[in-house]
């Protein structure tokens, strides 16, 4: 990912100072349970503790230049300061044990990340959420007026949406919480069952149950379908942000700097460019999780058609969706919300936005569905062709005058009655629940 979409933190994580660190810690966890079993003296592997480091970047990428093989070069580099002990150095181990040991370290670093991202999301959407519960304002589907909402329900069901997408990025961190030491084929002819434990428990991490070379990729490809469906979520309530945007309805507006430009040419330009950004990263992130579907299937116990492109698409979709995250939670923390504006659109349909109302109304009256619509299809019609007033131009009609209570059908009032029962089911999470006790402490 570009420096322009990189956050610092999450940028560390998949640095190359970073992975070389954690493939050092691999290979030292790995001597601890070669120690365990009694192969390797504790002495031994205490000096090499005591003196390995991991190497730099540049003099891997220089032995790299001569081995073509990157963990190799690694493994040489740590090696020249070990001296005779070296020998003991990635002991029993194949390649792929410390690289897949070490990705799922980097993803449970990386996860933790994009959880607290998600947690700072869902904060700034529940509380804009509550200060709008009963701010009424159009729904639409089609793009086209329905009948009224609050801005507060469209943002509780989002928020709802973040709280599954937690859940599903949480089981996908839990199931790449596991690492392999098992050797070249998987059956640990090289190492030692016991090794591997005692290295994955030293890491923070389960032996997975059975691994081929790798560990199987249905455990990454879960891992970045679930960073899609958080990106696509995100994607969801920007595009929404930047319809609501638009000059024609303007019921909303990013935050503006002082000093910001929307335009090169024109200066009147304030433009929804950070939801933009999200949804066109948003699809960077769903190809990412394309590719790892297509890793799933490698030949026999494995072949590295998948490592080339999970050096790039497991980075890219993490780095991108931490910065969706945090770029989402500014947006709704800084959200310019016109109220005014919302109601100026409610009232711009002719109030139409009563029809079903009426229609009930008319059933419960005892006409017949079919007829009741027709009927009240002719005044909304007439309504939207003439630009008429449409609760006026129904009473003006005694047929249906007499047969309703146009008082309690033209009721606004009745679009909102149940907003608390949505709300209530939003505080009911334990996330918010937790988070108003802390308040009320």
């Amino acid at each position: 990912m570009i420096p322009r979409y990189s956050r610092p933190a999450m940028s560390a994580i998949w640095s190359d100072e970073t992975k070389l660190r954690l493939w050092l810690d691999v290979e030292l966890a790995a001597l601890e349970g070669w120690a365990e079993v009694g192969v390797v003296s504790r002495e031994t592997v205490a000096s090499i503790r005591g003196r390995a480091t991991p190497p730099t970047a540049g003099r891997v990428a220089e032995i790299e230049a001569r081995t073509h093989h990157d963990v190799a070069a690694f493994v040489d580099a740590v090696a020249e300061g070990l001296g005779e002990d070296g020998r003991w150095f990635h002991y029993g181990l194949t390649s792929s044990d410390v690289l897949d040991t070490a990705l799922s370290l980097q993803i449970r670093a990386a996860g933790a990340l994009v959880l607290e991202g998600i947690d700072r999301a869902f904060e700034a959407v529940v509380a804009r959420a509550e200060e709008h519960r009963d701010t009424v304002t159009i729904g639409r589907t089609h793009g086209v007026h329905a009948e009224p909402t609050t801005f507060g329900l469209k943002l509780a069901g989002w928020a709802f949406a973040l709280e599954r997408d937690r859940a599903r990025v949480a089981r996908a961190l839990d199931g790449i919480r596991v690492g392999k030491l098992s050797g070249a084929v998987g059956t640990y002819s090289a190492a030692d069952p016991e090794v591997e434990r005692v290295a994955c428990e030293r890491l923070g991490l389960e032996p997975a149950p059975s691994s081929t070379q790798i560990l199987q990729r249905d455990r990454h490809a879960e891992v970045l379908s679930a960073l899609a469906l958080l990106a696509a979520s995100l994607e969801r309530f920007a595009l929404e942000l930047r319809h609501l945007a638009r000059t024609e309805v303007r019921e909303v507006e990013e935050p503006f700097g002082s000093g910001q430009k929307g335009s090169s040419a024109m200066p009147h330009k304030r433009n929804p460019i950070v939801s933009e950004r999200i949804c066109g990263l948003a699809r960077v992130v769903r190809a990412s999780a394309v590719v790892g579907l297509e890793n799933v299937a490698l030949w026999h116990e494995r072949d590295i058609s998948h490592s080339s492109a999970e050096r790039v698409v497991l980075p890219d979709g993490f780095l991108a969706v931490d910065y969706m995250l945090d770029r989402f939670a500014w947006l709704m923390e800084g959200l310019v919300v016109r109220a005014g504006r919302m109601r100026e659109n409610l009232d711009a349909s002719h109030r139409l936005y009563f029809s079903q109302r009426l229609l009930l109304a008319l059933v419960e009256a005892g006409l017949g569905r079919d007829e009741a619509y027709r009927l009240v299809q002719r005044h909304a019609m007439r309504a939207w062709d003439e630009g008429l007033d449409f609760p006026e131009l129904v009473r003006t009609d005694a047929e249906v005058a007499g047969r309703a209570d146009l008082d309690a059908v033209f009721d606004l009032g009745a679009y909102t009655r149940h907003v608390d029962v949505v709300f209530e089911r939003l505080r009911m999470l334990p996330r918010v629940r937790q988070q108003r006790e802390h308040v009320h402490a």
